[in-house]
């Protein structure tokens, strides 16, 4: 199929050809510990992939679900357990600087744990947000609570989009591009109603049980 995908999403058709569900796994997964792979790209294709019937899209989106929760969480892991001289150390080999460390890190302190859902949805933020959040040693039960609800929210509209999108993808991504921080700012405000909603009930709960 990979010859029928229009634009970007042609490279990525060989890897899907070739591995299947293995492919959004493993891109999805190393993108949370600081790797910048096209993650969100891998998804949309699949999605393409799942709509042409060469896939199954509740799997596509449970795999790419579970890759974004344990490579985040795996981030957490070289944060908390590693400490930042850790980080830097390596990062530099995945292209993540002292730079964009210190400006996650500056997300981080002013949003808190909005960061974590929300930088899913935002390039460099994705990738490092799960580092920091170790760095920040944020309770680690917190961290997934977060994680897990704006992993799925991601997942869903990026498999969704090129499920119903098909082959016109590359024509209504041109089309929405001066519109894509609009759609993002949406997305995040959906995300941050979720979260809320979520908290809020869970301390309502707490406040029952007391």
């Amino acid at each position: 199929m990979s010859s029928q995908l229009p634009g970007v999403f042609e490279s990525l058709g060989p890897t899907l050809d070739k591995f299947g569900y293995a492919a959004v796994i493993v891109l999805v997964g190393l993108e949370g510990v600081g790797i910048p792979l096209p993650g969100q790209i891998i998804l949309i294709t699949a999605g393409m992939y799942a709509g042409a019937g060469h896939l199954h899209v509740a799997l596509v989106m449970v795999a790419g679900f579970l890759a974004a929760v344990v490579g985040d969480n795996a981030g957490y892991a070289i944060g908390r357990f590693g400490g930042r001289e850790l980080v830097l150390r390596f990062g530099r080999y995945v292209f993540l600087t002292d730079e964009r460390l210190a400006k996650t890190e500056r997300f981080f302190e002013k949003r808190g744990p909005i960061v974590v859902p929300l930088g899913r949805f935002v390039d460099g933020l994705r990738q490092a947000s799960g580092i920091v959040a170790g760095l920040a040693r944020m309770p680690w039960r917190r961290y997934l609570g977060y994680n897990a609800i704006g992993s799925a929210v991601w997942v869903a509209i990026w498999v969704l989009a090129g499920y119903l999108a098909g082959n016109h993808i590359a024509a209504l991504y041109e089309y929405f591009q001066p519109y894509e921080k609009y759609l993002l700012v949406a997305a995040a405000v959906l995300c941050i109603a979720a979260v809320i909603g979520w908290a809020l009930r869970r301390r309502a709960r707490a406040a029952a049980e007391c």
